[in-house]
């Protein structure tokens, strides 16, 4: 390695090298269950973070963790099917990098803030169970609409 190559973004936490490659395989993988990934495919998603750790570079990293919420917010919104649980790991893994970027020099911190957004989000509807961007668990239904609901005391379109 290069002694002019900035290597600060390396002195994370090794969570996302440890706890990624099989969430990321499960959210990669057909099947729902982090559970049923074959291990081959947990095998090659730990060397590819493993590849990007030791010749990467911090912008081949980042795009890497975009690529994971990219995945994170898919499930989270319901466009993707995943396992859930992978998601919100996956999701907590990666927010927490990002939320860690503000101590490092470089524009890290500020060019994930798009990606931190949207995790938050995702992460939260994880958690609750709604899907991304609403607040009424499972129903898909904006809160913005939830809320005229609420105040209203009718659906839109109910009598």
């Amino acid at each position: 390695m290069s002694g002019r190559r900035s290597l600060v973004w390396l002195g994370l936490t090794p969570e996302p090298e440890r706890e990624l490659p099989r969430s990321v395989a499960a959210l990669r993988a057909p099947r729902r269950d982090t559970a049923a990934v074959p291990p081959e495919l947990a095998d090659a998603e730990h060397r590819r973070v493993q590849r990007l750790i030791l010749r990467g570079t911090r912008r081949s990293w980042l795009r890497y963790l975009a690529e994971v919420t990219h995945l994170v917010t898919a499930v989270a919104d319901g466009s993707r099917p995943g396992d859930r649980r992978a998601a919100l790991l996956a999701g907590e893994v990666v927010l927490d990098h990002h939320h860690m970027l503000i101590g490092l020099p470089g524009p890290g911190y500020d060019s994930t803030a798009a990606d931190r957004h949207a995790l938050e989000e995702a992460v939260r509807a994880l958690r609750t169970g709604t899907t991304a961007g609403t607040d009424r668990p499972g129903t898909g239904i904006p809160a913005a609409v939830a809320g005229a609901e609420t105040t209203h005391g009718t659906a839109r379109g109910r009598a």
